[in-house]
């Protein structure tokens, strides 16, 4: 067994055909089916099922498939730590939900590239599932998440923890919960989550959802007039004077944004200075409300509406 035999097969079971991985490597079709053929012989079981318009996996190809994935992960973590300089360097993966997408993380990634130039940084954006997934899958070497880890596999090098509130338009009155509209983002972002389970303690439903995938078009929105949201403070502009931030009951207010990382995965030096950089610059973390009066009527133990 080779470890191109391995990336062969992953490549197959990504793209669902023999044709198509042969395009994606740039291999000759024929050998990708010896190849793939020669891998069952040497395990002795099918690893996909083959139908008309493609494979499938089969379940010992499910089960091989993680194994697979380590195994390259290993030998590419293997390179990694007998290449290594004493300068950082090399690529460096991080997802970012939206809400950690601001201004003040620009400010740390500005400098950790001044710092250290040799190191190739990229920024994936996506929902805190998607990112864990991709985690997980070592398609990214760590991520900002919000709300619970719920992997053993995943491991927190940074904690944010945030104040969040009810974001309405500046000047405006504040939203009847029973007719509000709620802009919010796609299913599995932990503050629509908040923002229904606050809604469900009230006996309510949202009356109508807009939804977005960026914060830029959230806010855009919320500036509007459209609807409202619930958003940790730290995700907002400075000095916006068009966006006004109400509390929310205590038991919705709180919410921690964790970098992770897979526990059993090298930990390169680029990786370990975007950490150092983090911590230096304090990133993150709770900001004071903006115009909200002391007895807003959502900060109350239940409101009444």
């Amino acid at each position: 067994m080779e470890l191109t035999d391995l990336k062969i097969f992953l490549a197959v079971a990504e793209e669902g055909s023999v044709s198509a991985a042969a395009r994606k490597l740039d291999y000759v079709q024929s050998n990708v089916t010896t190849r793939l053929r020669k891998l069952e012989s040497e395990l002795g079981v099918p690893l996909f099922h083959r139908h008309p318009k493609g494979v499938v996996l089969s379940e010992r190809g499910a089960l091989f498939r993680e194994y697979a994935r380590k195994i390259l992960q290993l030998a590419e973590d293997a390179a990694k730590a007998v290449r290594e300089t004493e300068e950082p360097g090399g690529t460096l993966a991080i997802g970012v939900v939206e809400t950690v997408a601001s201004a003040g993380l620009l400010h740390v990634l500005s400098d950790f590239q001044t710092r250290y130039p040799h190191v190739s940084l990229s920024l994936v954006t996506g929902t805190s599932p998607d990112l864990c997934a991709k985690v997980l899958n070592y398609e990214l070497d760590g991520a900002f998440v919000t709300g619970e880890i719920g992997s053993s596999l995943l491991v927190s090098d940074y904690e944010i923890r945030d104040v969040v509130g009810l974001v309405t338009r500046s000047g405006g009155e504040e939203p009847d919960l029973s007719r509000a509209t709620w802009v919010v983002f796609p299913q599995g972002c932990p503050f629509r989550a908040v923002t229904e389970a606050w809604l469900e303690s009230e006996g309510l439903r949202p009356a109508q959802v807009i939804e977005t995938a960026t914060l830029e078009t959230m806010l855009g929105c919320v500036r509007s007039g459209l609807g409202a949201t619930l958003l940790p403070v730290s995700a907002l502009p400075e000095g916006d004077g068009t966006l006004r931030v109400v509390p929310v009951p205590e038991a919705y207010r709180h919410m921690t944004t964790r970098l992770i990382r897979r526990r059993d995965r090298f930990v390169s030096k680029a990786f370990t200075a975007f950490v150092e950089r983090l911590r230096v610059h304090g990133f993150g973390g709770q900001r004071a409300f903006v115009d909200a009066p002391p007895d807003a009527r959502y900060d109350k133990e239940k409101s009444s509406v």
